[in-house]
């Protein structure tokens, strides 16, 4: 089954299924806290491949590289440092080989840089640009389908980051924030002025990922809507973050209670629906269910 480009399929719309979290799966794996998914995917594809896997079998059209923090910047002080090139294409390929002969879309992750923009950090604009650039070219370079500049929360650096990868990359492009403060970023941007602004900036594809919990994110996913006539792609975490008696972070929304949701969503512009920190692939499952019947 040959896959259709994807805008086109957007265009007449086509409803897909996200994967979940990488992150919060891979360290039910046994990744130990503070090692990147990055570390992985050169040292135990295999892991990363099998989490791919799990969520492209429970109906996930659309999967993440294992490549959040596979950046310049972000990379720049750690031992992965000088395998940047490397990681981006290992990870695309990953995903081809969790997919097999299935018809996947393989989206190249660009998270967030890891340290701050000029005034309020050290890195210059123009460093932005050149990271986001470099790291979108190896993505594209190793076969990716589409870019997402995802869980982002400052329009500057965003926009930077945007004109790095459209300098070496003509894909399908998802900007994506995390409204963290509820309606709000980190840094204060609101929904409308997002949606409003990456939709001028041209990206393909408007997105909201991560932030509070579920009622928080189906009021951006509101706003978003009324902002812009892009797609929507939607990335919830599975409710909110708690605590837990051991210190751990932990997300206790089940399958059940998302899929419950996924009606609204769809009803309110969401043409993209998964999951973020927390869903696993009976997450994704459940909301699959929701979305294909």
């Amino acid at each position: 089954m040959e896959k259709m480009d994807l805008l086109s399929e957007l265009r007449e719309g086509k409803k897909f299924v996200l994967d979940g979290a990488l992150g919060t799966n891979a360290q039910a794996c046994g990744l130990p806290s503070g090692v990147l998914s990055e570390q992985w995917v050169l040292e135990k594809p295999e892991v990363i491949q099998s989490i791919h896997a799990d969520f492209i079998n429970a109906g996930a059209q659309i999967i993440l590289t294992a490549t959040f923090c596979a950046n310049p910047i972000h990379l720049a002080e750690s031992p992965l440092a000088g395998k940047i090139a490397e990681i981006n294409a290992r990870a695309v390929e990953i995903v081809r080989l969790a997919a097999g002969d299935r018809p996947v879309y393989v989206a190249g992750s660009l998270g967030p840089a890891g340290k701050l923009m000029e005034p309020f950090g050290p890195v210059s604009a123009e460093a932005f640009y050149a990271s986001y650039a470099e790291q979108a070219k190896y993505l594209t370079e190793a076969g990716a389908d589409l870019l997402v500049l995802e869980t982002q929360y400052s329009i500057e650096e965003a926009a930077q980051a945007l004109k790095g990868i459209r300098s070496v990359s003509n894909l399908p492009l998802v900007v994506s924030f995390s409204f963290d403060r509820g309606v709000r970023t980190m840094m204060g941007v609101k929904v409308p002025a997002f949606a409003e602004t990456f939709t001028e900036l041209g990206a393909d594809i408007i997105g909201i990922n991560c932030g509070k919990g579920l009622d928080e994110n189906t009021e951006c996913l509101k706003l978003a809507r009324q902002a812009t006539d892009s797609p929507i792609w939607f990335k919830p975490n599975a409710g909110k973050p708690e605590i837990d008696a051991t210190g751990m972070t932990c997300y206790k929304t089940q399958p059940a209670e998302l899929s419950a949701r996924v009606p609204e969503w769809l009803s309110l512009g969401a043409q993209l629906v998964g999951g973020c920190c927390g869903s696993t692939a009976e997450h994704i499952q459940a909301i699959a269910s929701a979305i294909t019947g």
